[in-house]
């Protein structure tokens, strides 16, 4: 199995609400985001040029991205009825995207330097 990654940033704040309101992350904060997308193919899948995928092929994400999510507050780009969570962000990107770039595999989200959420379908 081969393996590509590429790296997207973005700003943007949110509240995490369904936590006790004592909690520092129920009031509205804000990160810079740093979301990878993998990919995966087994070799008979290769492009012919050797490749999982283009790299330049996933422009149309960071376009989306900027659109999307830079600078916005997430609360309201992801809807009511999703908490704006690294974890949930990481499904919701991911739910977006796979059928549009099939050879995804994971999406990885970090809120700090310290921190990661991934989403990798079973």
């Amino acid at each position: 199995m081969f393996m590509i990654s590429k790296e997207f940033h973005f700003s943007a704040s949110h509240v995490l609400d369904r936590l006790p309101s004592w909690h520092q992350c129920a009031r509205m904060h804000g990160h810079n985001y740093v979301v990878v997308l993998e990919l995966s193919a087994r070799a008979e899948d290769l492009t012919e040029a050797g490749f999982v995928r283009d790299y330049r092929d996933l422009d149309p994400f960071k376009k989306w991205l900027d659109d999307t999510l830079d600078h916005r507050h997430l609360n309201e780009a992801l809807g009511e009825t999703i908490s704006p969570s690294a974890e949930n962000l990481a499904k919701w990107i991911f739910d977006a995207w796979v059928e549009r770039i099939p050879e995804l595999a994971a999406v990885r989200v970090s809120e700090t330097p310290k921190t990661w959420a991934v989403y990798r379908p079973d």
